[in-house]
């Protein structure tokens, strides 16, 4: 912005201070700039292509932000607190082209993609819903959108959330969350050297099965675990394994089996996700027992294996609920 008005280097430096660290997108309260200056500002475009729509309050104390884009499209956004700590689940595109069976965001496919400025600027948007004492401390780009589609971008925003005098969130901090794109996993290593933490959302272990789940994915098994073995992941971290549990389709015993030597090249952890029930499917999570059952399998076959603790469901906000 500062280069595109002429301004000098430190006036930039002010805006992206202003912009970015503080959250500050008006420019009136921009005080360290000149009137002139802040009077112009206020002519140009918003500096943040977007606006909030609708705010949801978990009983929980998950909150799910309305995202109304410049051109009415929209996408949603969720503040998970833990403590005075929140983790934001961030949105890259409008729709999905990917279509899991079990998640609303892809039901009516792809309308088009986020730019780097919306892809962030949901995290300014997200200030405004934080409650006293609250700071973010981590953002997942979990939300509506598969993030290896408009990696470009996501990219630009990524480091953009990690710029020292802006959000200064650590590469530990920030987790992309795909469900497996071997080309968009190469391209992402080369351009972070690894540092980004990486989510499978992986969902079966045979072919059959993940075509069923995951219709919009071409790779297969076999190719995504070869490019996880080709990312250089930092030491002391391992990929996390998104696995949601449909009953009757992947929550078998087998299947448990399965996913055990699927994964045992790798350096994993797997969160596993009973199904969250929306009026886009008729798809169900398999009960309690069946859910213990799988875990056990995994971790007495040294798989660390968590219950991911459902946040927002009452809201819509829980994983695969996002916006269709």
């Amino acid at each position: 912005m500062a280069i595109a008005l002429g301004l000098p280097g430190y006036r930039g430096s002010q805006l992206f201070s202003w912009i970015h660290k503080r959250g500050v997108t008006d420019p009136e309260e921009m005080t360290n700039l000149p009137r002139e200056l802040r009077d112009h500002l206020a002519t140009l475009e918003p500096i943040l292509p977007m606006k909030g729509g609708t705010v949801l309050r978990s009983s929980d104390g998950t909150r799910k932000l309305e995202v109304v884009l410049a051109d009415e499209a929209r996408v949603e956004t969720v503040l998970i607190p833990d403590g005075d700590k929140l983790t934001q689940c961030i949105s890259t595109q409008v729709g999905c082209a990917v279509g899991c069976v079990f998640c609303r965001s892809g039901k009516d496919g792809l309308k088009r993609n986020l730019t780097a400025a919306e892809i962030l600027g949901q995290i300014f948007l997200g200030r405004g819903e934080h409650l006293s004492g609250e700071r973010l401390s981590n953002v997942v780009l979990m939300g509506v959108g598969e993030p290896l589609h408009n990696l470009e971008r996501v990219l630009s925003a990524i480091e953009l959330m990690g710029h020292p005098d802006g959000i200064g969130l650590s590469s530990r901090r920030i987790t992309l969350s795909t469900v497996g794109i071997p080309s968009g996993i190469d391209r992402l290593a080369k351009a972070t050297s690894g540092k980004t933490a990486l989510a499978i959302s992986l969902h079966a272990a045979d072919e059959e099965t993940r075509k069923r789940l995951v219709p919009g994915v071409s790779a297969s098994l076999v190719d995504i675990v070869k490019a996880l073995k080709r990312y250089p992941l930092p030491k002391r971290r391992r990929f996390t394994i998104e696995y949601v549990l449909v009953k009757g389709i992947n929550d078998r015993d087998v299947d448990a089996r399965n996913l055990v030597r699927l994964l045992s090249s790798l350096k994993v952890k797997v969160n596993l996700i009973p199904l969250n029930p929306h009026d886009r499917t008729d798809l169900m999570p398999p009960d309690d027992g069946r859910v213990a059952a799988f875990q056990k399998i995994l971790t007495s076959r040294d798989v660390s294996a968590f219950l991911r603790r459902r946040r927002g469901a009452d809201i819509n906000a829980a994983c695969g609920q996002l916006l269709a």
